[in-house]
């Protein structure tokens, strides 16, 4: 993965930026975006896509991951402006308002998945980059992290729903919580329109697959 992000090193790009988000598919609560740029040298032993983590691996990796890079930052969309603009918007703008964010601003930008946004230095989607690239991996385990402690901050204020242990995705326990207690100001409205007509099978256009525990 290191090698990955090295082979685009070059007189002109010093600086790469990973970047990554997390939760495009939960019912409930904002999408997370986080962008991290490091050393050439710097490897950290375990970083790998987050979905293949567990949350225990992640939590010990997140302070490790911000210790030794050069710039981190992070940005969430909340779910009010996910109805508004639809999730691709979103996760776009929560990605280039990350990057934004960097105290050290890069020469390139590897962004996990098959869409990029305008800025003034490249920025290239790499499909799967959560397991190709070492910065976007790290990425994507900051914005994991952050997102899961905020659904897990908010579960007390709204404890029908388990979003402790659910984080807000589609599993079978949330979705009879919505049918039985209706929805929250946390809940994406656009989301429940199937839920909350009375169909059982939900589908959306991303991945809703629980996370990993």
């Amino acid at each position: 993965m290191k090698s990955f992000d090295n082979s685009f090193l070059k007189e002109n790009i010093k600086f790469i930026a990973g970047a990554d988000e997390a939760g495009r598919g939960p019912l409930a609560g904002p999408v997370v975006a986080a962008s991290v740029i490091f050393h050439p040298d710097t490897f950290i032993e375990g970083v790998n896509d987050s979905k293949q983590l567990t949350e225990q691996e992640r939590e010990e990796l997140f302070p490790e991951i911000i210790n030794k890079a050069l710039a981190f930052a992070v940005c969430s969309v909340s779910q009010g402006q996910i109805d508004r603009i639809n999730i691709l918007q979103a996760s776009l703008l929560a990605l280039k308002t990350s990057v934004q964010r960097l105290s050290v601003q890069p020469n390139l930008i590897l962004i996990d998945g098959n869409k990029a946004f305008n800025y003034s230095v490249p920025a290239i989607p790499i499909v799967k980059g959560d397991s190709k690239s070492f910065a976007i991996a790290a990425a994507s385990i900051i914005a994991k992290v952050t997102r899961d402690r905020i659904m897990k901050r908010l579960c007390p204020k709204f404890p029908n729903y388990l979003w402790s242990k659910n984080k807000g995705y589609a599993t079978t326990e949330h979705i009879q919580a919505i049918k039985l207690y209706g929805s929250t100001c946390i809940h994406r409205k656009t989301f429940l329109r199937k839920i909350l007509s009375g169909e059982i099978d939900v589908q959306f256009e991303f991945e809703m697959s629980p996370p990993e525990e």
